[in-house]
């Protein structure tokens, strides 16, 4: 364990990459909803958190993703308010990290550390929402991406509980972890790039 540990801290050490800035010439609204499309990392993370939801299933269904937004939309304010949040690009790439590890391990921690975990996240993707949106429309172009990743945790939960009713549970959890394992390793393509 101390050894993953140590070899991940470079890669969180990494400087932004800022992978989406701004969109010029878009209304505010679709600009919001179109931006988490844009960048791998907002899109691994929030369908993972969908999929980690469906997993945990119960209380954790609707519980995770709306942890998530209202972080991220407190994370966006923080930052439209001139606020600080130091390593906000790391911890986004730990977002996809982790989620794909807690995914592809298929954990299942206690509903309120869930809901704590994709929070703590939520903040950051919030914060780097805030730093690169364009010019104008703060409100229009935070709910259109805060519906954009409510649609994306809904379509993460909803391939969860597809797989989970589908298949037998073998085989359901097989694939559960086989998409954790494409997260994470995409979040480790990210962090190489």
């Amino acid at each position: 364990m101390k050894r993953l540990i140590l070899s991940t801290l470079p890669i969180l050490a990494a400087a932004p990459a800022l992978a989406h800035p701004g969109h010029v010439g878009q209304a505010p609204f679709v600009a919001g909803v179109v931006h988490p499309l844009l960048g791998a990392d907002h899109l691994l993370a929030m369908i993972a958190v969908g999929l980690w939801a469906a997993h945990l299933g119960g209380a954790a269904l609707p519980g995770l993703p709306a942890a998530f937004v209202a972080a991220m939309v407190a994370g966006f304010t923080v930052a439209l308010g001139g606020g600080v949040l130091p390593l906000v690009e790391p911890m986004i790439l730990a977002s996809v990290l982790v989620l794909g590890l807690m995914l592809a391990l298929a954990l299942r921690l206690p509903t309120g550390a869930s809901a704590a975990l994709v929070a703590l996240f939520g903040l950051f993707h919030g914060f780097a929402h805030g730093q690169e949106m364009g010019e104008g429309g703060a409100a229009a172009f935070g709910a259109g991406f805060a519906l954009s990743t409510a649609l994306l945790h809904a379509a993460g939960a909803g391939l969860g509980l597809v797989l989970g009713q589908w298949f037998p549970q073998a085989r359901g959890q097989a694939l559960l972890r086989a998409l954790g394992a494409v997260t994470l390793t995409g979040g480790v393509v990210i962090a190489m790039a």
